[in-house]
């Protein structure tokens, strides 16, 4: 047993030091620790191949075209300036004394299509001028972005992240949605009160740089329901699809459930959605689904997410194969971790190596083989299991991650009020997510 978690620890180890320190690329740092921790296990080298080559294959099957797709909803909702669309209008609908509550949650729609990273560049113009206009301090209204951002990046699908993680862990995306939504948005409401109180503590300048939102212009904008109809449509045919395929659901076998069940799948939904995006921008240029257009773009940008996270499947595959979850089995019966693991796991990873992607898709592949151990089997369990380890990829974000620099650089914070505003604020999102999931655990059993 003492073996089997040295190796595993030297395994994450190894993947945190050269994704970190060395900055090799994930997807060939959890090809070469898949084989090395195969041989380290005793695996046989044809054992070794034919595993690999399974576990990336089939993770790759059951997530690439819904990576492709959703991040093709995403480019459209970008580029077409959707966003800014958006942004105004939870401004408008909130109010300017709801300010921190209306920019978080105008990050926290935009993150489900976008990248968090992207998201913070594009509305930071929108943010700066609010908060001039309104005279409260930018640390509490970047924080409060920030943190809209982080929640639904980290555990809200068809964001790439939580999507890859509920593909290798088996769960059903309608019920990661549901529970990603709930528990995310809890989370969320604490930071936002703690963006308040940090706000009134330190004082930041806004210096409006208002004119960069008139990059589409008002007349190419477009509307609010042709802008959000891509997101919501598909969230709402796979949960539909979850609620109606849950066992108990009142709802025959027949015409009706078979087709619901065909367009709630992920891939259909989104595809859904997809067309739906294409029908966002105003003008109609032709040349958008080319190649060099912004479908093109969408497909190329796709590729890396897509292998890392088939090498993740790949990496929890082996693990599985190497047989170490049944060497561990008595001691993880003698501590009740639950959902606390697959937290802890994700936030270890995240704090050593900074990227939530990662952590989400390392840990996700770690924690797949010991669900039985954990007991953490069922529809409702996997889920959970997929919404801690967004939590716990959230924890804690700081100087080795890319979303600290441009939230500190974007906001005119010093690096020391970034750990005490930025930094704190994700380690408060992560706990109150995991604290949300444990009594989750205790009313759904």
């Amino acid at each position: 047993m003492i073996l089997s978690f040295l190796t595993l620890f030297i395994a994450i180890v190894l993947v945190i030091f050269l994704t970190s320190r060395l900055n090799w690329h994930p997807f060939l740092v959890l090809i070469l620790v898949s084989i090395g921790f195969g041989l380290a296990s005793g695996m046989s080298t044809n054992d070794i191949l034919t595993t690999l080559q399974k576990g990336f294959g089939d993770t790759l099957g059951s997530i690439g075209i819904i990576i492709v797709v959703g991040l093709i909803i995403g480019t459209f909702f970008e580029k077409s300036g959707g966003a800014i669309v958006v942004a105004n209008f939870f401004v408008t609908f909130f109010g300017k004394k709801r300010v921190h509550t209306a920019i978080a949650f105008m990050g926290y729609l935009i993150s489900i299509p976008v990248y968090a990273d992207s998201g913070f560049v594009i509305l930071t113009p929108i943010n700066k001028a609010l908060t001039k206009r309104v005279g409260v301090s930018m640390a509490g209204t970047a924080v409060a972005l920030g943190m809209g951002l982080t929640a639904s990046h980290t555990m809200v699908p068809p964001t790439p992240g939580p999507l890859a993680a509920a593909a290798i862990i088996g769960a059903d995306l309608g019920w990661v949605i549901v529970f990603g939504l709930v528990a995310s948005s809890i989370g969320l409401l604490v930071c936002i009160q703690f963006s308040k109180y940090m706000g009134k503590k330190i004082w930041i300048e806004s210096d409006s740089i208002s004119k960069t939102e008139e990059a589409v212009s008002l007349e190419e904008r477009p509307s609010l329901s042709r802008t959000i109809m891509p997101i919501l449509t598909p969230l709402l045919l796979i949960v539909i699809r979850a609620v109606v395929e849950y066992p108990g659901f009142p709802m025959e076998e027949g015409e009706l459930k078979a087709i619901i069940t065909f367009i709630g799948h992920p891939i259909v939904a989104l595809l859904i959605g997809m067309f739906l995006a294409f029908r966002i921008p105003k003008s109609k240029a032709s040349n958008r689904l080319s190649q060099s257009g912004w479908l093109g773009d969408a497909i190329k940008g796709s590729a890396t997410i897509i292998l890392i996270t088939a090498a993740g499947g790949a990496f929890g595959k082996i693990i599985q194969a190497s047989g170490f979850h049944h060497s561990i089995e008595p001691f993880i019966k003698t501590l009740p971790l639950g959902l606390m693991l697959p937290f802890l796991i994700a936030a270890v990873i995240k704090t050593a190596q900074g990227s939530s992607t990662v952590a989400l898709v390392t840990a996700a592949s770690i924690v797949f083989p010991m669900l039985d151990i954990l007991e953490l089997t069922s529809t409702i369990d996997k889920a959970l299991v997929v919404i801690s380890i967004g939590a716990g990829s959230t924890v804690i974000s700081h100087a080795n991650d890319s979303f600290f620099w441009i939230l500190t650089q974007f906001s005119g914070m010093t690096v020391p009020q970034g750990y005490r505003l930025h930094s704190l604020a994700t380690l408060i999102l992560g706990l109150t997510v995991i604290i949300t999931l444990l009594l989750f655990k205790g009313l759904f059993g």
